[in-house]
């Protein structure tokens, strides 16, 4: 299950990053997108970016690498300070 789970996310993060026209006219443009990410398409970059990042957490979940993130991140203390 968790296999076909992750393909159907890995699909829409690429619909994501092929359809990022698709999306800016559906949604419309992000104000922060275009502020910071260029005058003209920072919207559709930001989309597509966002497609290239759900596909990366989620090959990182596939592979058991994002768990390991996750528990490092927000571990116990000791992880942060060296302590056991």
């Amino acid at each position: 299950m968790t296999t076909f789970v992750s393909l159907i996310i890995i699909a829409v993060g690429l619909a994501m990053v092929i359809k990022s026209e698709a999306i800016y006219d559906f949604f419309g443009s992000v104000a922060w997108a275009e502020k910071y990410l260029g005058a003209e398409g920072g919207s559709r970059l930001f989309y597509k970016l966002l497609g290239i990042l759900i596909i990366a957490l989620t090959f990182m979940y596939w592979a058991g690498i994002l768990q390991n993130i996750l528990v490092w991140i927000f571990g116990p203390a000791g992880m942060f300070f060296g302590k056991k």
